[in-house]
């Protein structure tokens, strides 16, 4: 009999954790059996939410980690015109250390959730694109230039890593539950 993976906690907002700068990780750290454990248990949570991101603070650790992956089975199921409206494409399994980013074109509105927030959805404006500079899983310097959904992604999941959620950027009076959201929005 099969082994189910092991999942993590995704902690709700009001966790502090949540709202603290997250500390850099040295090269060391970041090589180690434990954090390298950690991205794999990461990868496995964020799969099973589903989500497209997590932060390591999310699952209680003040760490610059961060996994990303929007999969192409989950996106089949979604409207294509939405698809096409959003830029949005599948993106495999990555992660990113340590990021810097910069922010770069005119903002999009769009509707975003998220799994420190279960249950509710906000129209949130993100910069159209961004550059981010960081370290991959093994440590190796990547520059990762985005636009669409991914650089939206990638603002959301580096702001877990300054503590910062989309409640905090959102425009407050579309806060609205998630089954409201799909009642009100889905065609």
């Amino acid at each position: 009999m099969p082994i189910a993976p092991i999942k993590l906690k995704i902690v709700q907002t009001g966790e502090p954790v949540l709202r603290e700068r997250a500390k850099p990780l040295t090269l060391e750290q970041l090589q180690s059996s434990e954090v390298q454990n950690l991205i794999d248990l990461m990868r496995e949570t964020m799969r099973d939410a589903p989500g497209v991101g997590l932060a390591a603070p999310q699952i209680g650790a003040g760490l610059q980690l961060a996994v990303i992956e929007d999969r192409a089975d989950l996106l089949e199921k979604m409207d294509p015109e939405q698809l096409a409206r959003q830029d949005r494409h599948p993106l495999p399994f990555h992660v990113i250390v340590n990021p810097k980013i910069t922010l770069m074109g005119e903002p999009i509105e769009f509707f975003e959730g998220c799994l420190s927030v279960r249950g509710f959805m906000a129209v949130v404006p993100r910069a159209q694109r961004v550059r981010v500079e960081c370290w991959n899983e093994r440590g190796e310097p990547q520059v990762i230039e985005a636009a669409g959904w991914y650089a939206r992604i990638l603002q959301h999941e580096i702001d877990h890593l300054d503590g910062t959620l989309y409640l905090d950027r959102m425009y407050t009076r579309s806060f609205m539950t998630e089954d409201y959201y799909r009642h009100a929005y889905s065609r």
